[in-house]
């Protein structure tokens, strides 16, 4: 099964195939996309990444290291966030939504830390993943 809907590297879609497809969850889609412009210097592509098991997504750069990606899905959409171990020990500390715990628990653990793909279902998911995302960016030195 892939991480996001859009699997064919040939047929890139367009704005209105990924808005219909994240369906009744675009205002979260839109207030993430507009949080991450407004508080970051990213540079924003839509990018087929990492091949077919992942498709094409929205990719958040700071300095050419990656912040965030979204991947559209059928009825939503799935944010990823790369932490290191030491940022995954300051998340289980905190009280965070199921999500971000299963998306932890799912997550091969590397030396250099985890890719997290944690499906947006409701506004506590996504303002966990702002919480997630400003990690990121602090412990990088990104912002």
């Amino acid at each position: 099964m892939s991480i996001g809907l859009f699997t064919d590297k040939g047929k890139q879609p367009t704005e209105i195939q990924v808005r219909e497809a994240v369906g009744s969850r675009i205002q979260l889609w839109d207030h993430l996309i507009q949080t991450v412009q407004k508080q970051y210097p990213v540079q924003q592509d839509f990018k087929f990444l990492y091949g077919k098991n992942y498709g094409w997504a929205v990719r958040f750069r700071i300095k050419g290291q990656l912040l965030t990606s979204l991947f559209p899905t059928q009825g939503g959409f799935v944010a990823q966030v790369n932490l290191s171990p030491d940022d995954i020990r300051k998340v289980l500390a905190l009280k965070m939504s199921r999500n971000i715990q299963q998306a932890i628990e799912r997550a091969h653990p590397y030396p250099e830390g985890r890719w997290l793909f944690i499906p947006i279902e409701t506004k506590e998911d996504m303002r966990d993943v702002q919480r997630l995302v400003e990690l990121r960016a602090h412990s990088r030195h990104l912002s």
